[in-house]
């Protein structure tokens, strides 16, 4: 059953309806689901789970491995479920779901998990080492990231809680939280869990490590990588937002503006900046674009906006904040697919288990909790009585696109007033060979917020992505590393390595050079192969289209070929889908498949294909594709769907070997794209 708000204000909240009391009511919708699963308030949240093979617990790992992933889990469940009460028990401490009084359920659970002995203990830092025979001295555990969450969530309904039990019980408590927070942990966004660990201790009235504090919180800083990103490993992904632009404001508020103000000062600074573009990164329904590892944390991404509610000088715009995290909630669960017996499912929408981690449980993606974390502010707070806006959106006109570069995280996105979509290029990314995963969460040309990114479907065709087969060897190859070069004169630039590996130098290893400019309803890319070895066939993907009945129409003129899919996805939106071909491609076809679309169990790529038979020959190395989608059936023009009206090589040969390429569009404007220079610029 789908969530149907009972409270509804459309005065303000023009875009959405939802208010403060609607929220509420969503909080309630999806506790129900979890605790219609616990037969008794003795219970764990342990929930049902359909994916069984990628997830944990692992049923084939070793003893002590299965013995801590079945603790983790049990904290998983209480405290990312937990993200979701606290604010519900803060706003009414008599709130019962199933019967269940959640003050007392977490009240009882926190403490079981905390105390050494319980049959519901998650175990201690020290305790969970023994398990694992202390082989790894510098061995982290899940645990660290939950007792984040707790820490967050004791403080959210603190005076209903915390503040209720015994000096005996909060030292117990405290005492397990000690452990872990001075413990080893990932040299990542986990630093931020030390740090609120420590800074809830101090706050608490306990000792801490100020060094150990002082070292992570430096750490933290310095992965910053400009315009409000952070760097988190190789990526650059939603834990920028989720992780880094949470918890900084809450350390501040916590410990840094007391203790650490220089370093406080930064995270303000930091996390106003990415306030600047970050309302753009969403489209025009405030939808949230699948991109990036832990896709199952859904709208979580929208917590970024109540993390700079925190600091002492917010910059976010509270309507245009309170609208799309408004949006982003009901783009999951409005959707039919989205419940597994009353928990979301291990996917984006509905189970789609090519997006999941072995990282994950089935209480995983409660994380998306943290969206709640909005209800700790006061319904007389702007975000709740501020009228909402719809941000860019409100004023972009019909066929105009904005554009955001950030050289620094590498991220290009595009908001396009025809069809209220959010296009996502993005670059400094670096993936292991054959790391699929990888590659579908970070490694697609293009991330569109209303067409999700779609797994492999064949060997030799990717939605969003080229895919390389060397004739020699009968071996497919893919994009695994994209430097960025950033945009110059409306272009964006960009290198793709396929099977890029730091044992060979680069001008052995097949790339493409990138180079893609926005029109209305999509993006036009006029690409050039980097190839030192062929015979080879290339392939590239459009989006997968949810295939629920699809209408199919080839089109040819002079200058290309072009295939139009019409029909609708999983919810009966309407969806329009063009790719046309220009120059350097050998023929257009389509491609059926089914399990690897995260809307509709069916789906269809169009793609393009090319082959290149001679190992040196001066053939055709630019070549040039357009993907155009609208969200309704309306035919696209002629003009949309062939935009090109003529182009113009430097080469005599109009292969596009050397020298810019003039592309001028029917619109009267001119893209001018030149690769010869980038190579002094790439960045990873």
């Amino acid at each position: 059953m789908i969530f149907r708000p009972k409270t509804l204000d459309y005065t303000l909240s023009p875009y959405t309806g939802l208010t403060r009391e609607s929220w509420i009511e969503a909080g309630e919708y999806l506790l129900t689901g979890i605790f219609q699963n616990i037969k008794s308030i003795h219970d764990p949240v342990i929930v049902p789970r359909k994916e069984t093979k990628v997830t944990y617990p692992h049923m084939d790992a070793a003893e002590g491995q299965r013995e801590v992933e079945r603790k983790a889990e049990i904290f998983e469940g209480l405290a990312r479920s937990f993200f979701l009460a606290a604010p519900l028990i803060r706003n009414n401490p008599e709130t019962a779901i199933c019967n269940y009084r959640l003050k007392d359920y977490y009240k009882e659970h926190v403490l079981r998990a905390c105390t050494s002995g319980d049959i519901n203990s998650v175990g201690s830092y020290e305790e969970q080492m023994k398990t694992v025979g202390n082989g790894d001295p510098f061995r982290a555990f899940q645990q660290t990231v939950e007792t984040c969450a707790l820490v967050v969530c004791l403080w959210n309904c603190k005076s209903e809680i915390w503040d209720t039990y015994t000096k005996e019980e909060k030292d117990t408590i405290a005492a397990f939280l000690t452990g872990y927070a001075h413990a080893n942990t990932v040299p990542q966004n986990w630093r931020l869990f030390n740090m609120l660990d420590l800074a809830f201790l101090h706050k608490e009235g306990y000792p801490i490590d100020e060094d150990i504090m002082r070292d992570h919180a430096q750490a933290i800083l310095n992965y910053y990588a400009g315009d409000g990103w952070y760097r988190d490993g190789h990526s650059f992904d939603y834990y920028s937002c989720w992780a880094f632009n949470v918890y900084s404001p809450i350390w501040n508020l916590w410990y840094g503006y007391e203790k650490e103000p220089y370093l406080a000062q930064k995270f303000e600074e930091n996390s106003n900046k990415l306030m600047e573009t970050y309302g753009d990164f969403f489209d025009r329904d405030g939808f949230t674009n699948m991109w990036g590892r832990s896709n199952i944390y859904r709208n979580a991404a929208t917590s970024a906006f109540d993390g700079n509610m925190l600091l002492k000088n917010s910059k976010a715009d509270p309507g245009l904040a309170r609208r799309i995290a408004s949006g982003s909630l009901l783009q999951f669960l409005t959707r039919e697919d989205f419940l597994y017996e009353g928990i979301p499912t291990l996917g984006f929408y509905g189970q789609f288990t090519p997006l999941v981690q072995g990282y994950s449980c089935a209480e995983s993606p409660f994380w998306l909790g943290k969206a709640f974390l909005c209800l700790h502010l006061e319904a007389e707070h702007p975000f709740w009585s501020a009228r909402e806006n719809n941000g860019t959106w409100d004023n972009l006109k019909e066929k105009e696109v904005k554009e955001t570069t950030l050289n620094g995280p590498a991220l290009c996105f595009t908001n396009h007033g025809s069809n209220g979509e959010t296009i996502l290029r993005t670059g400094k990314v670096v993936k292991n060979i054959g790391d699929e995963h990888g590659m579908w969460n970070y490694s697609k040309l293009c991330f569109n917020s209303k067409y999700p990114w779609e797994s492999a479907p064949s060997k030799e065709v990717e939605a969003q992505q080229y895919v390389l087969k060397d004739l020699t060897s009968g071996e497919y190859l893919k994009g695994n590393v994209t430097f960025w070069h950033g945009k110059k004169e409306e272009v964006l630039y960009r290198r793709q390595f396929f099977h890029y590996e730091l044992s060979k130098e680069s001008t052995w290893i097949q790339a493409v050079n990138l180079a893609d400019f926005t029109v209305p309803n999509g993006i036009i890319r006029v690409d050039k192969l980097k190839l030192h070895r062929r015979p080879i066939e290339l392939t590239l993907g459009a989006y997968g289209f949810p295939d629920n009945g699809t209408e199919i129409i080839h089109l040819e003129r002079d200058n290309g070929k072009a295939i139009i899919l019409k029909g609708h996805d999983f919810t009966g939106r309407e969806k329009q889908l063009a790719m046309t071909l220009y120059d350097g491609w050998d023929e257009i076809n389509l491609l059926h498949s089914e399990g690897t679309n995260p809307d509709s169990a069916k789906s269809i790529i169009v793609y393009g294909k090319l082959t290149r038979k001679k190992q040196y020959g001066y053939e055709p190395y630019i070549i040039i594709s357009q993907v155009i989608t609208k969200e309704s059936l309306e035919d696209f023009t002629e003009e949309e769907l062939f935009p090109i009206a003529s182009i113009q090589y430097t080469d005599k040969e109009n292969c596009g070997g050397y020298g810019p390429v003039t592309i001028s569009l029917k619109d009267g404007s001119n893209r001018v794209v030149a690769f010869e220079g980038i190579e002094g610029n790439l960045q990873l």
